[in-house]
């Protein structure tokens, strides 16, 4: 192997191609050019910029935790789980994906040997239907039970494809329906509050940013001090969390006060933007951020409210629709892949609705109808003015 020159990230987080070179697990899963091979000598591995770098990293270790929990299971199919994950990390999967698919997948298998079933073979259309049902009668909220499906079904189509189990057990749709229900936005005093509660000076960066610019926390955190722009008072969201979608969100005036003032303090070697107390942490995890919110709730007095840190971005695309904003604005700085998504905080926001009710009735409780149905104006114009051209043909008729 070749020598090269050290950078500064090479002290955080090893290269990239020098590492899968060696590691025998990715040997057969990403072929690095062997300059010294014959025919091939012009051929050199790409660099990779530091942003990528820090993700393919953030890749293997993914793949590699859950190979390594994997096998600490006695599950059934457990060579096709493998399988399965390392076909999800060639497909340049998220790490949350392949955590996600191991725990919805082994779950299930666990549900399988529960039903005395020991091979793959086994499985039948009515096993996945159990499942579901064994999902919900222990209390998971339809929406996970949904998502542990998808993913069940997304490993069922990969073991159907390579013929290890028969197309029929797909053969006919299975889908939860989950409710459409309102997004939860706080109170606009209790917005005052919140705001007022936060001390520290990055627990008021954080909270800030997050309500102001709607951004996922996942998104947040995985924020760099490039990606912020603070004279042209915008971040930019390299790769969104959920959609892998690009965007750019822009900072108020107390966000972007709240984010100098933790600028200033901040480390400036750490990689991420917002990042947790001690020498060698470079970023923080949601459960502290988490924490740190539930405390601004108490010290604002509205911890009972049941608000989470996701109301923050239900806030943000409330006030905004609420302050006159277009709806399409909104879709593009929330990142929603369709702008259904966006009419949900319309539905909750719907002022001009809200004031024709009260003007209706504020007429009803005055008593003003008298108990008779009137026309709406337009309509009563139109049949005033259909009678007059009547009794108007009418009086041509007999003169002629």
């Amino acid at each position: 192997m070749t020598h090269r020159e050290v950078t500064p990230n090479d002290a955080i987080l090893p290269s990239f191609y020098e590492w899968i070179q060696t590691h025998p697990l990715y040997l057969d899963l990403t072929p690095v050019p062997d300059p010294a091979s014959p025919g091939r000598s012009n051929v050199k591995p790409q660099k990779l910029s530091p942003r990528r770098h820090r993700f393919e990293a953030e890749r293997r270790r993914g793949l590699n935790l859950a190979l390594k929990r994997l096998e600490g299971e006695d599950s059934i199919g457990k060579e096709h789980i493998k399988a399965y994950l390392q076909d999800q990390y060639r497909r340049n999967l998220r790490p949350n994906t392949l955590r996600n698919s191991l725990r919805s997948i082994t779950r299930f298998m666990f549900f399988m040997e529960q039903m005395g079933k020991v091979h793959l073979a086994e499985m039948t259309r009515q096993d996945i239907e159990g499942w579901i049902e064994h999902e919900q009668d222990r209390g998971m909220q339809v929406s996970t039970v949904r998502m542990q499906l998808s993913v069940l079904k997304a490993f069922l189509r990969f073991l159907i494809e390579k013929e290890v189990l028969p197309s029929t057990l797909l053969s006919k749709r299975m889908m939860i329906k989950v409710p459409d229900a309102l997004p939860k936005a706080m109170d606009p005093d209790d917005v005052q509050q919140l705001v007022a509660a936060l001390e520290g000076v990055r627990e008021r960066a954080m909270i800030l940013t997050l309500l102001r610019t709607g951004m996922r926390i996942g998104e947040l955190l995985n924020t760099m001090p490039e990606d912020v722009n603070l004279r042209e008072r915008r971040i930019e969201i390299y790769e969104a969390g959920k959609t892998r979608v690009g965007r750019v969100v822009y900072l108020s005036d107390d966000a972007l006060k709240a984010l100098k003032a933790w600028i200033k303090v901040r480390e400036p070697q750490k990689t991420y933007l917002f990042y947790a107390q001690g020498k060698n942490r470079h970023s923080i995890s949601y459960p502290a951020v988490r924490a740190r919110f539930v405390k601004c709730l108490e010290k604002a007095g509205i911890s009972h409210k049941g608000y989470t840190l996701h109301c923050l971005r239900h806030t943000c695309a409330s006030e905004l629709l609420n302050a006159g904003m277009r709806l399409e604005c909104v879709q593009q700085l929330l990142g929603h892949t369709t702008i259904e998504m966006t009419r949900r905080y319309a539905r909750l926001t719907d002022r001009t609705r809200e004031e024709e009710y009260f003007r209706a009735m504020a007429i009803i409780e005055r008593g003003e109808i008298n108990g008779h149905y009137q026309l709406d104006r337009e309509l009563s114009a139109f049949h005033e003015k259909t009678q007059l051209l009547s009794s108007h043909h009418q009086e041509l008729h007999v003169h002629s």
